[in-house]
């Protein structure tokens, strides 16, 4: 009796000193990167390496209920085909319980309802994969989304098994939890370098370009000859044009008005531009910072090229938020310019607005023609 009872206590010792070496190496993963999306599939792998489980996948869920697709590994081809399509849309009960609140801590799913959908639609092979355990990704009372993971014919989990897959789970959630403090840490400290920037513009080159101007002014007014009265009103002008530019570059750098929203920045910046704007918004404009401030740095970009380029100075805004989709619609009456769609854009602030764009999952359509104006269309999935 004592030696048997030695030896499950030997077991269980050993059993949990093999837990702590996978939940230290997970750890080590996990402390290493900065970028979510690789270090959620390099810990997947991880997880299934050592525990001897055959697949796993990672949904990552947003306040609002959508979710994507952030890591997988060993999906059967009836989940992996076309491009993962079958796990990128649809609904599934496990994504249903964590959305309901049911959720909250590892359990076993009876079957998967995506391979159920897969089979009737005759997707292709699954791999016997049947069943999966699902556990919610957390840190506190954040949430994070879901870990998913199974084995071909394996249909249960026992409750050290998903006692181990809570602990990772925990890991994972604390993991993306400082990669988001990170990110907004890193926000802070570039708007706290931009309005440094902007303040030192405005106390020194500001000041200087308006010490010249008014310097240009003085020396018009006492200068005897026609010739020279002209060379001080030129440099006069164009200092008054680079104060101009440098006070639009303060603006973009500091965006003053913004806190009193979207739309009464746009408007203090065209006023200050001289041109004339028609903004129209329609919906809820209840937008995420980072929309927000596409929109501004986007609408900033299109007023300065109206009003350096279009020989105009009207400019129309729409801005429409339907359906989780915001519609950003900029145009102007002015020369326009040749371009067709799929060629290289022909300015750095075009491709600026392009690449703002699509890092949020939008597109940005541009239509224009010689003599024609131009009319800019983004749509952004808010």
């Amino acid at each position: 009796m004592k030696e048997n009872g030695g030896g499950g206590n030997r077991m269980e010792a050993e059993s949990r000193l093999q837990e702590l070496g996978i939940l230290k190496e997970i750890a080590e993963l996990l402390n290493k990167g900065t970028e979510t999306d690789e270090i959620l599939s390099d810990v997947l792998e991880k997880l299934l390496g050592v525990t001897g489980l055959k697949s796993g996948w990672i949904f990552l869920i947003g306040g609002d209920g959508t979710y994507r697709l952030a890591a997988k590994k060993n999906l059967p081809e009836a989940l992996s085909r076309s491009n993962f399509a079958p796990m990128c849309a649809g609904e599934c009960w496990c994504i249903e319980k964590y959305r309901n609140g049911r959720l909250s801590k590892a359990t076993n799913i009876m079957e998967c309802k995506r391979l159920e959908d897969a089979i009737i639609n005759n997707l292709g092979d699954t791999g016997e994969l049947t069943h999966h355990a699902t556990v919610p990704l957390r840190a506190g009372d954040e949430r994070f989304g879901i870990l998913n993971v199974g084995s071909p014919n394996k249909l249960h989990f026992d409750q050290e098994e998903l006692a181990l897959l809570e602990s990772v789970a925990l890991q994972i959630g604390t993991s993306l939890k400082r990669i988001e403090l990170a990110r907004q840490e890193r926000e802070l400290a570039l708007t706290a370098e931009r309005n440094r920037l902007a303040r030192d513009l405005h106390d020194s080159v500001n000041q200087l370009l308006f010490s010249v101007s008014l310097t240009a002014k003085g020396g018009a007014s006492m200068a005897k000859s026609d010739e020279v009265r002209e060379t001080f009103a030129y440099i006069q002008e164009l200092t008054q044009e680079a104060l101009n530019e440098m006070r639009a570059l303060i603006w973009q750098l500091r965006p003053q008005g913004l806190e009193n929203g979207i739309v009464s920045a746009l408007r203090g910046y065209a006023q200050m531009l001289g041109l004339e704007l028609d903004i129209q918004v329609k919906g809820v404009l209840n937008l995420p910072g980072k929309i927000e401030e596409a929109i501004w740095r986007i609408g900033q970009e299109s007023m300065a090229n109206c009003k350096k380029h279009s020989g105009q100075t009207k400019i129309s805004i729409k801005i429409t938020v339907k359906q989780k989709c915001l519609t950003l619609e900029i145009s102007d009456p002015g020369c326009g310019f040749h371009y067709l769609e799929g060629n290289e854009l022909p300015s750095l602030g075009l491709k600026s607005m392009k690449d703002r764009v699509e890092a949020l999952g939008g597109q940005l359509r541009i239509v224009s023609a010689v003599g024609q104006g131009t009319e800019l269309a983004a749509q952004i999935p808010v």
